[in-house]
């Protein structure tokens, strides 16, 4: 039997199942419920947070014989038929690699045949942003007065990259990011319904990694959960990802505050010696600079960084033994040194002198001349 990745297996099949994006899913049920549906659409905004998704449940919606309040039902002929990604009436291209004039022209040709069945043909144009100028000039015509029969959906990361002329003639939806709560309570219903067990604090730790990308926290989860032999822990976790333990940034910070040279290149070695990644441990140090700032700045951190309630109260207390001025700074250091640790030969060495720079208050250059 074929083995389904968790994003697949999971995909939500109707407007209810859709995490994150209640403000488009209502909108789009109570088009359809209404019967006042567009004839083109924009979806925008990051990878993996449900554009392709939804704008499938919206194509099988639209034909559905009898809609549950704008959603799919999933039991008539026509859902069912709708479900198979080979039926002609919804047609899926990838403009990455169908994005020259002819591949358009080719559209225009077949938008005029009416649809096999059902109501409407829906054409889901992915990556729209890749289309030639002249082929977004061939769609433009068609885009603008398609069939009674034909709907169309742009599905883009990169909406600036759209001409005006195509983004005035779309009813335009931007997907938000995901939250962690949100990420966490999915995942927690999948390894629950998948017989998986699991730590709260290593569910939170995939959701944070993943970003805010429904897509991208499946696919972490799914790597861990082959690591892991169906036994999730914050161990597996942060194995897997190559994360850092927050104790270990705690302990490194105080140091930091400390001013003390010799102990802080001391545990740089300690690290270096347990065989980290010390590029991911550098990013490690900008995002745990931020978290300081927020807790430091911020009414209700908590609600930002949503962290265990124990690491939460250690970075609230430490955050307070650093200015904003000086929290500011450690993010300068270490998120920009980014690019240096692409093409270093010598990572520790570079984390010495971020260390130092940030510890003396000297920029890195100044530390590698003395």
């Amino acid at each position: 039997m074929e083995h389904l990745s968790l994003y697949r297996k999971y995909r939500p099949k109707n407007f209810e199942e859709v995490i994150g994006q209640d403000h488009i899913t209502k909108a789009l049920q109570n088009q359809i419920a209404s019967g006042k549906v567009g004839h083109a659409y924009l979806f925008t905004g990051s990878r993996g947070i449900g554009k392709t998704s939804v704008a499938r449940i919206f194509a099988r919606a639209v034909n559905c014989l009898n809609n549950k309040n704008g959603s799919p039902c999933g039991e008539c002929e026509v859902c069912k038929r709708l479900e198979s990604q080979n039926d002609i009436n919804i047609i899926e291209i990838d403009a990455a690699s169908n994005n020259r004039v002819d591949d358009v022209r080719e559209i225009r040709e077949k938008v005029k045949f009416l649809p096999v069945g059902v109501k409407y043909k829906v054409y889901i144009i992915d990556e729209v942003h890749m289309l030639t100028d002249s082929a977004f000039n061939a769609l433009l015509k068609t885009l603008e007065e398609p069939p009674a029969h034909v709907i169309f959906i742009l599905a883009t990361t990169e909406a600036y990259k759209l001409p005006a002329t195509i983004l005035s003639r779309c009813i335009r939806f931007d997907f938000r990011l995901v939250s962690v709560q949100d990420l966490t309570k999915l995942l927690q219903n999948i390894f629950d319904k998948e017989e998986i067990s699991y730590d709260d604090e290593a569910l939170k730790m995939i959701a944070v990694a993943g970003e805010g990308s429904v897509r991208d926290t499946l696919s972490i989860a799914d790597c861990i959960v082959a690591y892991s032999n169906s036994k999730i822990t914050k161990e597996s976790v942060m194995n897997v990802l190559g994360t850092t333990d927050y104790q270990l940034l705690i302990n490194y910070f105080d140091l930091l505050g400390q001013k003390d040279v010799g102990k802080l290149l001391e545990l740089i070695n300690d690290i270096d010696s347990s065989g980290k990644n010390l590029s991911v441990f550098v990013k490690d140090l900008s995002k745990q600079a931020r978290n300081l700032l927020i807790c430091k700045s911020c009414d209700k951190p908590n609600d930002i960084l949503t962290l265990p309630q124990e690491a939460f109260e250690k970075m609230k207390n430490q955050a307070q033994t650093f200015s904003e001025k000086e929290l500011i700074r450690y993010m300068q250091i270490f998120g920009s040194a980014e690019n240096e640790l692409r093409y270093t030969l010598s990572p520790r060495l570079l984390l010495e002198t971020l260390s130092l720079s940030a510890l003396t208050g000297m920029d890195s250059e100044d530390v590698k001349k003395n």
